[in-house]
């Protein structure tokens, strides 16, 4: 039975999808890491890929400029793949076992602090004069609620208004807001659903944008629209965060991803409290939330550099 690439691709994303539930965000870029794969492999049947090729396409990669992590990252879906293809046709073994990807600096997230988060959301981008448009309103809402509860942006992308039933119960949703409870319940990564409170602040953003939000021109219950009236995409509260972080005068390029940090980084310094701060950021594993704690050590050694007479 042939294992030529190609032929087994579509069935492993299938089962990406409809068995391991992964996202279609996360199913698109394994098929991009498998696509890379194959063109290394150049049209050779993936059961004639040894440890050796992978090897040397890692290296190929790294020689072409990808950092570790990438790399790293792009051997785990390779790996997950051979895994699954052992099943379906004869492999000598799974080539990518054992194989490394280079190691990388580790850096540190970038988070703003305190005062330009707050300045940040706060502040219209707008002449204090004029009204507020139902845009500039929408996008109030959605930075404040970014920076508030520390959401992904495809988990804010993908809320919902808390529409009930004629029989009271909520359409099916992959997340929607809690308005009388001031939360958003939001489905993250492996379909994990998670409740995050929402500040008053982002709140009475959201009222303020409910008053004037139309009716979806889609027909959904979507909760941010764009300027089309669909569901709001990633993409465009990347294009918008940055257009608003340009024109507020922000000390840095802002990207929605920022102001997760930044919430991650202003909970924590506050309360010390890493496994609240993991819930609400709907982390796995406290691993991947014990980076904030290096970064609350940073922003504490810059404090003691400014401030100490003898720091210098």
């Amino acid at each position: 039975m042939t294992a030529a690439p190609g032929s087994r691709t579509a069935a492993w994303l299938v089962h990406l999808a409809t068995q391991r539930k992964l996202s279609a965000h996360t199913v698109a870029a394994y098929g991009r890491d498998l696509d890379e794969l194959a063109r290394l492999a150049d049209g050779r049947d993936w059961a004639a890929i040894g440890s050796a090729d992978i090897r040397r396409y890692a290296a190929k990669l790294h020689a072409a400029g990808q950092d570790g992590r990438t790399i790293a990252r792009k051997l785990s879906a390779w790996r997950g793949f051979f895994d699954w293809l052992a099943e379906h046709v004869a492999l000598p073994s799974n080539p990518v076992e054992g194989v490394r990807a280079p190691k990388c600096a580790k850096s540190l997230p970038k988070a703003l602090s305190v005062d330009d988060a707050v300045q940040l959301v706060a502040t219209p981008a707008r002449k204090a004069a004029a009204a507020p448009t139902p845009a500039e309103l929408c996008n109030t809402a959605m930075f404040e609620l970014l920076y508030s509860s520390g959401l992904r942006v495809s988990e804010l992308c993908s809320l919902d208004v808390n529409y009930r039933k004629a029989d009271g119960t909520l359409p099916a949703s992959a997340g929607w807001l809690e308005r009388d409870n001031g939360e958003v319940i939001v489905t993250g990564k492996g379909n994990k659903m998670r409740r995050v409170p929402v500040g008053s602040a982002a709140l009475a953003a959201i009222d303020a944008w409910l008053r004037v939000r139309p009716a979806p021109a889609d027909g959904s219950a979507a909760l941010f629209l764009s300027e089309r009236g669909s569901r709001v995409s990633p993409r465009v509260v990347q294009m918008r965060l940055k257009a608003h972080a340009l024109a507020t005068g922000a000390p840095m390029h802002v990207h929605p991803h920022m102001l997760r940090h930044s919430f991650a980084s202003h909970v924590l310094q506050s309360s010390g409290d890493l496994r609240a701060v993991q819930e609400m950021l709907g982390h796995a594993s406290i691993t991947s939330t014990q980076v904030y704690t290096a970064l609350d050590f940073q922003h504490l050694a810059q404090v003691y550099d400014k401030a100490h007479p003898r720091a210098k």
